[in-house]
């Protein structure tokens, strides 16, 4: 298999571009390296069978460029993560998530791909959902709150009407909040990511509200699994990738504090406004689906992140 990863030297879009690599298949990265790193790419490099692209998603060469790569998938990544920036600057977010992220799948049909795997975002696109109905699944409706959340759900709609008008088949995989190795620390990032940098460099960790609010925490590995199972199963489907466990920000503190060996508590700070209370996806459809489970306890997520983040 050929494959493109857009944002591919980001978190985890260079994880899967290694995964990808292991397995014998040839990969293009194409990464504008505003997040991402050319560092998560050393190993990528050394395969005789891996190219690079610095390309920003938005440029109008993104279709030719990828026609080019003559992939048979197209792995979707890049993108502007950003809820807040979403909401400050919604153009901005649009001309990321939708004008590029269209320009990749039309770049996908040029090429003649056979396949389209994109990130979505679990966490955004079900809106802020009533706590009965967690873990939400596949069915629930999907109202989006934020300008990401709708670029999400704009792109999924144009997966189908591409499907529809030329055949293509694709997967979106909605996900959790994706933690582990490589993560950035530093700016918008996920809070594991952060908690460890600030625990081993023995500054104090920032948690905002009462700490009680939830995410459903999936490692990096796991998602790279599913996309991994995407590119050969799944058709024309939605799938969760969660744990459909909630965790709330303190046990998530606790967890990562005991691991790291540090006994002080957090610091507390006001509620941020918006942020969702609580969140959990249901991964059953994506086990039928893709044959998908996610296998790493937030435990051993916790450690092997720390692990990754002492040797740097």
């Amino acid at each position: 298999m050929r494959a493109v990863v857009t944002g591919g030297a980001g978190f985890i879009g260079s994880t899967l571009v290694d995964r990808l690599l292991g397995e014998g298949h040839e990969v293009a990265a194409i990464d504008n390296l505003a997040t991402g790193s050319v560092a998560n790419l050393v190993g990528a490099s050394a395969h005789a069978g891996f190219e690079f692209v610095e390309l920003d998603v938005r440029d109008p060469s993104i279709p030719t460029v990828i026609a080019r790569l003559r992939p048979d998938v197209v792995f979707h990544l890049a993108a502007q993560a950003d809820v807040r920036v979403s909401v400050d600057r919604p153009l901005f977010d649009a001309e990321v998530n939708v004008l590029g992220g269209l320009n990749v799948i039309e770049g996908a049909r040029l090429s003649g791909a056979r396949k389209v795997v994109v990130a979505s975002s679990g966490g955004t696109i079900y809106g802020d959902p009533d706590p009965a109905d967690l873990p939400v699944d596949e069915s629930h409706s999907q109202h989006p709150i934020s300008p990401y959340g709708v670029a999400k759900k704009v792109i999924d709609d144009y997966l189908f009407a591409f499907r529809y008008l030329h055949g293509i088949d694709y997967a979106s995989l909605a996900l959790a909040n994706v933690y582990g190795p490589r993560q950035d620390p530093h700016g918008e990032a996920g809070v594991v990511a952060i908690f460890a940098g600030r625990l081993l460099s023995g500054e104090p960790c920032t948690v905002f509200g009462d700490g009680e609010q939830t995410r459903d925490f999936v490692y990096v590995d796991d998602v790279v699994d599913a996309f991994a199972r995407a590119a050969h199963a799944g058709e024309g489907v939605r799938c969760n990738i969660g744990t459909g466990v909630e965790t709330s920000v303190n046990l998530l503190y606790r967890t990562m504090a005991d691991a790291a060996g540090v006994t002080d508590g957090a610091v507390h700070a006001p509620a941020r406004t918006g942020e969702l209370q609580r969140s959990a996806l249901d991964p059953s459809f994506a086990g039928r689906a893709l044959g998908w489970r996610p296998s790493t306890s937030l435990t051993d997520g916790a450690l092997a992140t720390l692990d990754w983040f002492r040797t740097r």
